[in-house]
């Protein structure tokens, strides 16, 4: 990591998602998928999917604050997922799905709280934002195949309906946070 990298650590449904779009952020230096939140080290996708860890599905950012704030991480975190639904996004309903934001510092707790109490005043959905602030508990890694799952899978099924549709909607709404064309 370099002098100005830092850490984002977020959930907003699925992580194939989120991993898709924060890898073409322009700033964005890595995105893992994995597990937070829960009880157990290590857990295993099948455990998670079952309920019984209390993990959310996540994404570990690290961002070179010199070319994108956390604030603009967050912007765009909110913009490609349904911050207004407990434990679901779309289809996908269980509490690993939730919209969390594990914090790193006091200084991300109190941007992350500011921009929610932001975005509720605007009232941009037609509810309230659920989403938790929560201190960042140790990340663990999902297992290789959910790593940079959309790019080697975008034929797939769930990539074309779902995942699809959030990175669409980022190139729109982000054009300008766009990483150059690979």
């Amino acid at each position: 990591m370099g002098s100005n990298s830092e850490i984002a650590t977020l959930g907003g449904g699925c992580f194939w998602c989120l991993e898709a779009v924060f890898e073409q952020m322009l700033g964005v230096e890595s995105v893992a998928s994995g597990y937070c939140g829960g009880a157990r080290e290590n857990p295993s996708y099948a455990a998670v999917c079952e309920g019984h860890t209390g993990d959310a599905e996540v994404v570990r950012i690290t961002f070179d604050s010199s070319q994108c704030s956390y604030r603009e991480i967050l912007e765009v975190f909110f913009a490609i997922h349904d911050p207004t639904t407990r434990n679901r996004q779309g289809n996908d309903l269980g509490s690993q799905y939730r919209s969390v934001i594990f914090h790193h510092s006091s200084e991300q707790q109190s941007v992350a709280a500011s921009l929610i109490a932001a975005l509720d005043q605007a009232g941009l959905w037609s509810g309230p934002i659920v989403t938790e602030l929560l201190p960042a508990p140790p990340f663990f890694a999902a297992e290789d195949y959910h790593q940079q799952y959309f790019r080697r899978s975008p034929d797939q099924g769930y990539c074309q309906f779902v995942v699809s549709p959030k990175l669409a909607k980022f190139r729109k709404e982000f054009a300008s946070r766009l990483k150059a064309s690979r």
